[in-house]
């Protein structure tokens, strides 16, 4: 049962943590519903979606749209409508008590209801060497590093759509682009591939796993190893971009919310959490989809629940 607290300040309707599309969509249609939410963005704005060079699957832009273009134009939309934004990171929360708890770097703030929208970050592969060149030749975002090699030789690992879309943009720019797979065809929808196949700079490595990550001052190439033959070989490389999965920003919950075994947020089909009050959207609930399109659209189902749940919650 949830305790009571002594609020001595003003308590929000609603917080969003979380600066992505969903955080975002559940903003606007927050906003519309007259409720003003309180957005706290924390140190990754526009999340998966502004580290993405182009976006050519979502509804409304034919031609595509750039990830940070998108991300912008939906935040403008959630000020249009009302919401706040407050550039703050939350260290930790307390969602046994009412108001819900929410402590930040710099205060603490009390909601009557909660969206949680913090996303998912790159996974990565765990091998020797990749820690050490972490901003000397290992990143996890073309669109942000990819400059730094033109005209360079480069590894992308992965074999999903973002490792492919992002070998695409990498390609424009290195002279070679190699993409690393472990399995023995890729995951990424069939025409990204046959954009793959058809770029005379793309050049896939099949069956393959890294195991380890070579260079001195700077990455310099990446041990490779075959996992049918079991061959072993070091291909020159000057840098490497990993997209090999994602781990869901949800630490700050453990033992708030219910978490799967992977530690995403589990939710019912209309985002509620084990606890009342508390919704979450996007990445940091489904592992499944990984889609700024569904992303959008668990947030704005977030927010219409969120305000469902005030308006049969109103204090008398």
């Amino acid at each position: 049962m949830a305790h009571e607290t002594n609020a001595t300040e003003p308590v929000e309707d609603l917080v969003i943590i979380g600066g992505g599309v969903a955080g975002f969509t559940a903003a606007m249609y927050a906003g519309r519903a007259a409720i003003a939410p309180l957005v706290i963005l924390g140190n990754a704005l526009g999340g998966q979606t502004a580290m993405t060079e182009s976006i050519d699957n979502y509804p409304g832009f034919p031609d595509g749209v750039g990830g940070v273009e998108l991300t912008e134009l939906v935040q403008q939309q959630a000020l249009k409508y009302g919401a706040r934004l407050e550039y703050d990171m939350v260290e930790s929360v307390d969602f046994g008590r009412r108001p819900l708890v929410i402590k930040t770097s710099s205060r603490t703030i009390l909601a009557r209801t909660v969206i949680i929208a913090t996303g998912a970050q790159p996974r990565r592969l765990n091998v020797p060497g990749e820690a050490g060149f972490i901003g000397r030749g290992v990143s996890f975002c073309a669109t942000c590093d990819g400059y730094f090699y033109k005209d360079k030789v480069v590894a992308v690992i992965g074999g999903g759509n973002s490792a492919l879309d992002e070998s695409l943009y990498l390609a424009r720019l290195a002279a070679k682009v190699y993409v690393v797979h472990r399995r023995d065809e890729f995951r990424a929808d069939k025409i990204i591939q046959e954009h793959i196949h058809q770029n005379p700079r793309v050049e896939c490595i099949m069956n393959t796993v890294v195991e380890e990550i070579l260079g001195e001052e700077h990455v310099r190439a990446v041990r490779l190893r075959d996992v049918k033959a079991g061959k072993v070989w070091d291909l020159p490389v000057d840098g490497v971009f990993e997209y090999v999965g994602l781990t869901p920003n949800s630490s700050l919950f453990a033992g708030q919310l219910e978490l799967d075994e992977a530690g995403y947020i589990v939710t019912d089909k209309r985002q509620h959490t084990s606890v009342d009050g508390v919704f979450a959207a996007g990445d940091v609930q489904s592992p499944y989809f990984r889609q700024v399109v569904i992303a959008a659209g668990t947030g704005a189902t977030a927010a219409i629940e969120a305000a469902r749940y005030l308006e049969a919650n109103r204090p008398a």
